[in-house]
């Protein structure tokens, strides 16, 4: 069965001759390209929706369509393990990680109070300016976005908002619907640890109670045991990948990774399961959208379940 890190390239690379005749447009000579043949390599702050939020652009040549990656958790920033996950897209494509409110570097610049609060659409309005930096920083009239999981949250809304600053969405692990993908989560983990023989998660599950939960640390059991069950049933991810950057890999840029993903976990789930997430029902609140949408989804994937996700 083909992986995600191979099934993923080849769909961006489909829309690719689009994409290159669509980008046919001079690149000023007050935009950081200078040349369609230049390579782009920046690592910064930028200012968007009030604060300093952490942005990296790479790529071999600044004709090649650009992608904005949105990443999952929340608080999962994928730009320390930008180059190992993808430094082969980068001469197809100008890629952006982006450290979302309340995670990684942007978490250390603007470091919240633990009532701070955080709200899906605060975030999405970010990603939405970000984008729009990106085609007047970079010369183009349109990106690619792509969200992961949490990010996908993130990515649908972005595109529902602004559609005409997008070519297409790209959805992975997409969540749809709070109560249906929670309630099938723990369905299916329960059935798996049943089916083992596995009392120990048996035990932890069902004393769970099918949810919704009132209590934060429910969701966190129920994912230990997600990632038991989908270890047991697929192969992992290159060890290589999971190596930060040096950049990323000191003493304070991992403590304010844990703490931002500390932080952002709180706010998706709440105190009393009244999080973000609990705001999550994208059948109801997102019934058309104005660009081409795809969604890639693992067949083993126990937190977002392909059959929720092919519901929408």
């Amino acid at each position: 069965m083909p992986k995600l890190h191979q099934v993923f390239p080849a769909l961006l690379m489909s829309l690719l001759p689009a994409l290159c005749l669509a980008e046919a447009t001079p690149i000023s000579s007050g935009l950081a390209c200078k040349s369609a043949t230049q390579a782009i390599n920046e690592e910064s702050f930028v200012d968007i929706g009030g604060i300093s939020q952490w942005v990296t652009i790479k790529g071999k040549h600044c004709s090649n369509p650009v992608i904005l990656i949105v990443h999952g958790g929340p608080g999962n920033t994928m730009s320390p393990y930008a180059s190992a996950i993808y430094g082969a897209w980068e001469k197809d494509y100008t890629l952006v990680q982006w450290d979302q409110r309340g995670a990684g570097k942007t978490f250390g610049k603007n470091k919240p109070g633990e009532e701070t609060p955080l709200t899906i659409a605060q975030m999405a309005d970010d990603g939405v300016a970000l984008a729009a930096y990106l085609t007047q920083h970079l010369g183009k009239k349109k990106i690619i976005l792509t969200g992961s999981s949490w990010g996908s949250i993130l990515g649908v809304q972005m595109s529902l908002s602004r559609p005409e600053l997008f070519y297409a969405y790209v959805g992975t692990s997409q969540v749809v619907s709070y109560r249906a993908n929670q309630a099938s989560s723990y369905k299916q983990v329960l059935s798996l640890a049943q089916a083992a023989g596995d009392q120990e998660t048996v035990s932890k599950i069902s004393a769970l109670g099918p949810p919704p939960w009132n209590n934060p640390r429910n969701f966190g059991i129920l994912r230990k045991a997600i990632r038991k069950y989908e270890a047991l049933r697929t192969d992992p991810a290159p060890a290589a990948w999971w190596t930060p950057e040096p950049a990323y890999a000191t003493q304070m840029a991992q403590a304010d990774y844990e703490a931002g993903e500390d932080y952002s976990f709180l706010k998706f789930v709440g105190y009393k399961g009244d999080g973000m997430f609990s705001t999550v029902d994208l059948p109801a609140t997102a019934r058309s959208f104005g660009i081409p949408v795809f969604f890639v989804q693992g067949a083993e994937d126990l937190l977002t379940m392909p059959a929720i996700t092919v519901s929408m």
